[in-house]
């Protein structure tokens, strides 16, 4: 008789939700050397190294998550958090167009000056942070590669660094590419997918209305970038046979690079009626962009999938680093410059008066579509001239009960309190809480993948990287918008598929052991918080997760009841190999 297999781990009683919408069973699921090796009614103890009992908890496919910028973090962040804390275990990087490689090292600090003001990644923290150990976008994953992980990562080929690296980055929003300059950039495109780029992605937004834009107030170079060029850009990906793109734009556009590569497209983003995200408002209503996506998918044979919003939506922001109104010229020009030139700025009574009267015709909407006299003050630091009394006076009160209490306009009061907070005083918007019936619309439309986390990006404004377990606690369990089944491949199989991520996404023998084992009546996102945990001394925004007994990555357990392992078992994910 044949000697029986002892496994590294096995995950006993646990009900099993396999990711591909098969209806959960009860079963006991064996992993060896990082992969699902048996699943069955009943392994014996004897035969694991390693035990965990997971009766009366869900077991399930490990999150992917598409939308992140965690291109520098995972140099610092092994574990990629926030979204290593909400059961994410693969992370898809390089999104929006933007990325570091390829890039000379004259033009390093160039390059991460434009993720400062778009991704809201502080300057010094990727100063500290980065080995820049690389010139070639080859380079760069061979970096990824040898960088310990906590989670899997695979990446797009952004298309700003090519310009960067071919034309020059402000040189290539002056003036056109040459013919030789766009096929030269055609040519590292392809390279950058044959080791393993998964395909293009860009921020095609336009020079108006962008709250999307490079350091100095400029559109990225990615949003002047013309069809001639983008039309290449697709065919050279298309060429290939593999890939697909992302993009931050207008549906025209995703439906363009669709039917030039003949790729999927994944289009960012789908909004539920009333709902706000770190860009601002919708172009077209819900109904409409579900309609236009199902046209494209049914009639035309293009593949767009759509990333839907789906977490209520709050920002903190202080003004030392804010750009959410930079929609509206004057206040973009007001939030710009040093501290000192800001802070003359925010004294300035004329320009007050200007910024009023642009109030006062917004019906007192501010930034991306947040109501001033709503927004709460959160902070004021204490290092600052009486900042104590300060604190005791307006901290937990909205602008509006301030400006009522002192016969004030409400942005004298908001400018006044960041300025005695030297910039740093802190505001909090109110939630904004998507109806049930709406989430539900977009959620669970045919082409809809769950998401928009922006993990690594907006780190002190915004906390989406929560939104794998918002979608199972609360969208799910509270308001039943969609079965656990249906969550759950939305929330793995679904993207896996839609990214090219192979062997990932579910539950079955032979796969990669990607496990997140949770109670499900207790999955919840904890408060917010301020954590000094970036290179240089920077804070970020977190929420942290409670509810998941344990989380998984190839068979290595990263996480127990919300504590660290410090293991990191996580690979990079070159695209076209499994």
């Amino acid at each position: 008789m044949a000697e029986r297999q002892v496994f590294d781990l096995v995950i006993k009683r646990g009900t099993v939700i396999d990711g591909l919408q098969t209806p959960r069973y009860r079963a006991d699921i064996g992993v060896k050397d990082g992969k699902i090796v048996e699943i069955s009614g009943n392994i014996a103890e004897e035969r694991a190294e390693q035990v965990i009992d997971a009766h009366g908890k869900i077991v399930a496919p490990g999150i992917v998550d598409l939308h992140t910028h965690y291109d520098s973090q995972i140099f610092w962040d092994p574990w990629c958090t926030m979204s290593g804390w909400h059961g994410v275990t693969s992370v898809v990087i390089g999104n929006c167009g933007f990325g570091f490689a390829p890039c000379k090292p004259e033009d390093r600090e160039r390059t991460m000056l434009s993720l400062v003001r778009n991704e809201a990644v502080p300057l010094e923290t990727m100063r500290q942070g980065m080995p820049w150990d690389w010139v070639s976008f080859k380079e760069y994953l061979d970096s990824v590669e040898r960088t310990p992980k906590g989670v899997n990562v695979m990446s797009f080929v952004p298309l700003a660094p090519l310009y960067g690296y071919v034309v020059g980055t402000d040189e290539a929003k002056a003036r056109a590419a040459t013919d030789e300059e766009l096929a030269h950039m055609c040519e590292l495109l392809v390279e950058g997918m044959e080791v393993g780029g998964c395909g293009i992605s860009a921020q095609i937004l336009g020079s108006e209305g962008n709250v999307q834009l490079d350091h100095d107030g400029t559109p990225m170079v990615t949003d002047l970038m013309s069809e001639r060029d983008l039309t290449a850009f697709c065919r050279a990906m298309g060429s290939l046979g593999r890939g697909v793109a992302q993009l931050t734009g207008q549906m025209d556009t995703a439906e363009v690079m669709a039917r030039e590569s003949g790729r999927p497209v994944i289009w960012n983003a789908l909004l539920a009626d009333g709902a706000l995200n770190q860009h601002g408002g919708a172009t077209m209503s819900p109904t409409a962009a579900i309609e236009r996506l199902k046209h494209l998918n049914e009639k035309d044979g293009l593949r767009v999938y759509a990333q839907a919003l789906t977490t209520n939506f709050a920002s903190q922001f202080t003004f030392e680093d804010y750009n959410l109104a930079d929609a509206i010229p004057a206040w973009k020009d007001t939030c710009m410059g040093t501290q000192a030139e800001k802070m003359a700025k925010f004294a300035d009574p004329e320009r007050r008066k200007i910024l009023k009267a642009i109030h006062d015709e917004r019906g007192g909407l501010f930034g991306s579509g947040y109501v001033v006299d709503d927004i709460k003050v959160g902070w004021i630091p204490l290092d600052v001239p009486d900042g104590l009394a300060l604190q005791d006076k307006y901290e937990g009160y909205t602008i509006g009960e301030i400006a009522q209490r002192e016969g004030k306009h409400s942005l004298d009061v908001l400018m006044d309190i960041a300025l005695w907070g030297e910039l740093k005083s802190g505001f909090e918007t109110a939630m904004i809480m998507t109806p049930p019936a709406s989430m539900k619309e977009i959620a669970t439309s045919s082409v809809a993948l769950p998401g928009v986390s922006d993990g690594g990006a907006h780190t002190k404004f915004v906390t989406t990287g929560r939104y794998p377990t918002e979608l199972l606690g609360y969208w799910v369990r509270e308001h039943q918008i969609m079965s656990l089944e249906e969550a759950h491949w939305r929330l793995s199989s679904m993207p896996a598929q839609a990214a090219g991520l192979k062997g990932r996404g579910s539950l079955a023998e032979g796969m990669p052991a990607d496990i997140i084992i949770y109670d499900y009546e207790a999955l919840d996102s904890l408060p917010q918080e301020r954590l000094w945990d970036y290179p240089a001394g920077e804070w970020r925004l977190v929420q942290k997760a409670k509810g998941y007994d344990y989380i998984i990555v190839n068979g290595i357990i990263t996480f127990i009841d919300g504590e660290c392992t410090k293991a990191t078992p996580g690979k990079l994910l070159r695209h076209g190999t499994a």
